[in-house]
């Protein structure tokens, strides 16, 4: 091959690597933010790329994912969220209502779908259920209105009156609500309710030592995320302590705890993918509803029940959706 022709087929070829390079298509990426700690919650993570899937992306074909774990420390969450804002992610995920607040406050323009336990209206992330408005939309769980069903099935579970301790996370935004939601409940019910807080894995170890000080039948706690990343704990707390706890979500007897009445964290989070996945195509949060669950399972656990020597209604065993044996 002569020079001159060597030159030209040289310059041509480089002419087309930027060609080439550009028509590469542009992954959109997904951020996810959340409180909790991997080794415990990924399987959310893995809901949420489920429901991106329904609608047609995959996580390494056409999206990416990039992950920030808080590992419980709330501390780390506005770290977190500036770190995806500056890598100017296309849509976060924030998982639970703490790290929805510190997604919002990082960016007004990123696209953020949330799950909250908190109602997210009185906690400020949108300004109605059917039009959010702003750059949020999401998931909500209802808590406070299914803590009163919880607190329902307490009683039924019991027997009897009997007092039931709530234990409320005094950071979480929808903690007054649900407690003055179980304080109401309980007064018609006749079921004395007993408030504790717990912040650390320190506090709920002094919150259990005095349920069982003040001779408390049974336990509740909220449904911040701190609570579900430390359900291991607060089973074990239950059965050390024999005492009976009825919890918000299926991942807690999952983890050894006796019973729970609520809608599905993982279908939850799915739900959530897939909002992510209809603002890739160019739908606005501000025009997706927020979506609120509206199946409730009824999960018990008779290795837990039996661990405390409590005996179940048939009652509530015929009408549980999953009973763990």
């Amino acid at each position: 091959m002569r020079r001159r022709e060597f030159i030209t087929l040289l310059g041509g070829a480089a002419a087309a690597w930027p060609l080439a390079a550009h028509a590469q298509p542009v992954r959109p990426v997904v951020g996810f933010l959340h409180y909790g700690s991997h080794d415990k919650l990924a399987y959310l993570a893995t809901a949420v790329r489920d429901g991106l899937k329904e609608v047609g992306y995959v996580e390494g074909q056409n999206v990416a994912m990039d992950y920030r774990w808080a590992e419980g420390d709330y501390n780390q969450l506005p770290v977190l969220a500036a770190e995806l804002v500056r890598r100017q992610v296309t849509v976060i995920t924030a998982g639970g209502n703490f790290a929805a607040q510190i997604a919002k406050k990082a960016t007004a323009t990123i696209p953020i779908v949330f799950t909250s336990g908190a109602d997210p209206i009185s906690s400020g992330l949108v300004a109605s259920l059917s039009r959010p408005g702003g750059n949020l939309t999401g998931v909500s769980f209802i808590a406070a209105e299914i803590a009163v069903k919880r607190l329902e099935l307490t009683r039924e579970l019991l027997g009897r009156t009997g007092a039931v301790a709530m234990i409320v996370n005094p950071n979480f935004a929808g903690a007054e609500t649900e407690m003055a939601a179980v304080e109401t409940g309980g007064r018609v019910l006749g079921l004395r309710t007993e408030r504790l807080s717990a912040s650390s894995t320190s506090d709920l170890d002094i919150a259990f030592a005095t349920i069982a000080q003040k001779g408390v039948d049974a336990v509740m706690v909220g449904t911040d995320g701190f609570f579900i990343d430390r359900r291991d704990q607060i089973a074990a707390l239950a059965t050390r302590y024999r005492v009976a706890g009825i919890y918000p979500f299926p991942a807690f007897p999952a983890a050894g705890g006796l019973m729970s009445y609520g809608p599905s964290l993982a279908d939850g989070y799915r739900q959530a993918g897939v909002y992510v996945g209809r603002i890739l195509k160019g739908a606005k949060p501000a025009d997706l509803p927020v979506v609120q669950p509206t199946k409730f399972d009824l999960v018990i656990n008779l290795n837990a029940a039996k661990a405390i020597g409590l005996t179940i209604p048939p009652t509530l065993l015929t009408r549980a959706d999953e009973v763990i044996e």
